[in-house]
């Protein structure tokens, strides 16, 4: 493991970030506990690599709280990666219109090679 930051999931949506701290605090020294609101799920840093891998090989599939926990290393966040409906030429909700002067190859909701 390379990184000290772990991402937990499958949380009830009533834990607390003092809750998860208290959990992984069994493995070592929590410098940072966080769990998104409504979301089910969380990221736990600890101090070093090998107390997060500890963390990770101890808590990944155990129970917390009736619900079994997914514990893995946190990815870093990919630049532009962005969300959405569809978008650029190939569609989804506001995609190219396909088939007219404007360009497009499939065109948004209703898409295809329809003449607007």
């Amino acid at each position: 493991m390379t990184g000290s930051k772990l991402y937990v999931g499958n949380l009830v949506y009533a834990v607390t970030s003092d809750e998860l701290k208290t959990l992984f605090a069994t493995y070592g020294t929590v410098k940072e506990a966080t769990v998104i609101e409504r979301k089910g799920f969380g990221f736990v840093e600890m101090t070093t690599p090998e107390e997060a891998e500890a963390a990770m090989n101890g808590l990944n599939g155990k129970d917390f709280q009736g619900r079994i926990l997914k514990v893995d290393e946190a990815k870093p966040k990919e630049k532009g990666s962005g969300g959405g409906f569809g978008g650029g030429s190939r569609g989804g909700f506001g995609g190219g219109r396909g088939g007219n002067s404007r360009g497009g190859d499939r065109g948004g909701f209703g898409g295809g090679n329809v003449r607007y």
